[in-house]
């Protein structure tokens, strides 16, 4: 069975709560970022943000995995490849995955120790703040690998948040060699503006001779090209990627096929929630790209599909969500 595409990332439940910018102030955390704690921190953040707040939404999640299982709900073939505990969260993660219809490493021999956890907080602008621990994913070890599921895929998948574990970074690298060796396209994200500003080398060290596909937004082009505009940092990134995609938020996106850089129209909509707004619209776009659509038509498509999860509370879309998106592709296609 062949894959439209391979991820690998981190693996976490998310856990998310809908709170005010006080509640910042009190906590100590940073707005906006994604910010690593440990589990104390994670066991009292918790308990903190159930009593003021109560739990919202809990999903199987990670960058990489929102992305997939937004890829699979389009229709494409879909492998994860990710680690997580042998305990409850570990199995609610599995089910979730699955029920997605994505293909994983995963089976019943998990190893024992906590399945890492994500705190999204959102605030009334939107905006989302993360608190993560990464717990037992931070051994995602190149053991982990399923070599013939990558070489039986179009495209390999590596979020940028495994460039803060050594293991981890390791295993992001080998997935990009092995794509190398098979003929496998490889796309990577940047995943987070912080991955970029504190662990720029170990990005570019995934990113080594180049990618096939980037996906950034226009902070973390920025951060990783070491320049002070979008058009500087759209040429710069020329050098890293063949081709890449650059979200500028209610600007819309970007997208370089190689050739020519497509200006891709916002949507208008209300936001109430960001979190996973770039993962699906990678989803959306790495869709398109397998299944014959050109650049323009993956960047409208990624861009309907984002704008549409952002009007909305959490990081994915239903399954049925889908559809009516994919149908509205096909009607834009020129005859």
């Amino acid at each position: 069975m062949g894959y439209h595409i391979y991820g690998i990332g981190n693996a976490l439940v998310d856990k998310e709560f809908e709170v005010d910018d006080a509640f910042f102030t009190k906590a100590g955390i940073e707005k906006g970022l994604m910010t690593l704690i440990d589990e104390e921190q994670l066991a009292g953040l918790l308990e903190l943000l159930t009593e003021a707040y109560g739990l919202k939404k809990r999903a199987c999640g990670g960058s990489a995995a929102n992305t997939i299982i937004g890829a699979s709900y389009f229709g494409a073939k879909t492998f994860y490849t990710c680690n997580v505990a042998n305990d409850e969260s570990g199995d609610f993660y599995v089910t979730d995955l699955k029920a997605a219809g994505v293909a994983t490493n995963l089976g019943s021999d998990r190893e024992s120790g906590t399945t890492g956890k994500c705190l999204v907080m959102v605030t009334p602008d939107a905006e989302r703040t993360m608190n993560t621990y990464l717990g037992i994913t931070s051994d995602l070890h190149a053991r982990h690998i399923n070599e013939d599921a990558i070489a039986d895929s179009d495209y390999v998948y590596i979020e940028g948040y495994l460039v803060t574990g050594d293991t981890s970074r390791a295993a992001a690298i080998q997935v990009r060699e092995l794509a190398r060796k098979h003929g496998v396209k490889i796309a990577m994200t940047c995943s987070d503006p912080a991955m970029v500003q504190y662990f720029r080398s170990g990005i570019v060290e995934i990113l080594g001779d180049g990618v096939d596909l980037l996906f950034c937004n226009k902070q973390e082009a920025q951060l990783l090209t070491e320049t002070t505009t979008l058009d500087a940092a759209i040429e710069a990134l020329k050098a890293t990627a063949r081709t890449f995609a650059v979200t500028c938020g209610q600007d819309g996106a970007l997208a370089w096929d190689g050739k020519q850089l497509h200006h891709i129209a916002p949507h208008s909509v209300t936001a109430v929630d960001t979190n996973g707004a770039g993962d699906m619209f990678a989803g959306a776009f790495l869709y398109a790209l397998t299944h014959g659509h050109d650049f323009a038509a993956a960047g409208r498509l990624a861009a309907a599909a984002s704008a549409q999860v952002v009007s909305q509370f959490g990081p994915r879309l239903d399954a049925n969500q889908h559809e009516p998106l994919k149908a509205a592709l096909k009607q834009q296609q020129p005859s």
